[in-house]
């Protein structure tokens, strides 16, 4: 038994993974595609996108928001969750990495229920707010440029009906954030985002210790 949450080392963590992962062939594939490119560090944890596809089960969500897509692993877990008539919205900026994205939504068959918008995030999600589209979503997953954390919350906070989910990624950044001598922008954003979390009444939350941190925030 253990008061506080377990240390996972390799051993601990592979043995996680054979006994909680059900990775298919597919996301399995694009998971090893993506770890050969540069910037393959962006990429989730498989037992995180599996987090991701129970949570979208569990709200029986219809409606989900996703900012910050990279190669689309997280994406197509969420998409494989929801109902024949459900729709993502996926905002991203680079067409390069969503190319290779929308290759796997369509080898996964669904590709008509993601819609990849590729624009700035805050703008689409203005946008959305503005057409008429608040309280109108069921979960949102924030994994984008950590600058705009906050304003990303904001938004999706409005977007989200009351009963949903927000789920922010990199909300411990490799344990930085407890760090006072790392002090960079990108840090210290996320410290903000969360100290703002912690005192928001209009949520409840939790911060797990999955990946590289992952709150939930359950709008009230």
């Amino acid at each position: 038994m253990s008061n506080r949450t377990l240390n996972l080392n390799d051993t601990v963590y592979e043995y996680l993974l054979a006994h909680s992962l059900r990775e298919s062939p597919l996301l399995k594939q694009l998971r090893e595609e993506t770890a050969t490119l540069e910037m393959a560090r962006m990429q989730i944890s498989p037992e995180q996108g599996q987090l991701l596809n129970l949570l979208v089960k569990l709200l029986g969500a219809r409606q989900v928001i996703e900012i910050g897509v990279f190669t689309g692993y997280s994406a197509l877990c969420m998409a494989e969750a929801l109902p024949a008539d459900g729709r993502l919205v996926a905002c991203d900026i680079n067409q390069e990495w969503t190319d290779m994205a929308r290759r796997y939504w369509h080898e996964a068959g669904v590709h008509k229920q993601i819609e990849l918008l590729l624009a700035p995030a805050d703008k689409t999600l203005q946008k959305l707010i503005d057409t008429g589209n608040a309280n109108s979503f069921d979960f949102a997953f924030i994994d984008a440029d950590k600058s705009h954390y906050l304003t990303y919350y904001e938004q999706c906070l409005k977007l989200i009906r009351r009963g949903g989910l927000i789920a922010i990624d990199n909300t411990l950044w490799n344990g930085d954030v407890a760090d006072p001598a790392v002090n960079d922008a990108d840090t210290q954003a996320i410290r903000d985002l969360n100290d703002a979390l912690h005192s928001d009444s209009r949520v409840d939350i939790s911060l797990l210790p999955i990946g590289d941190g992952l709150t939930l925030a359950h709008k009230r």
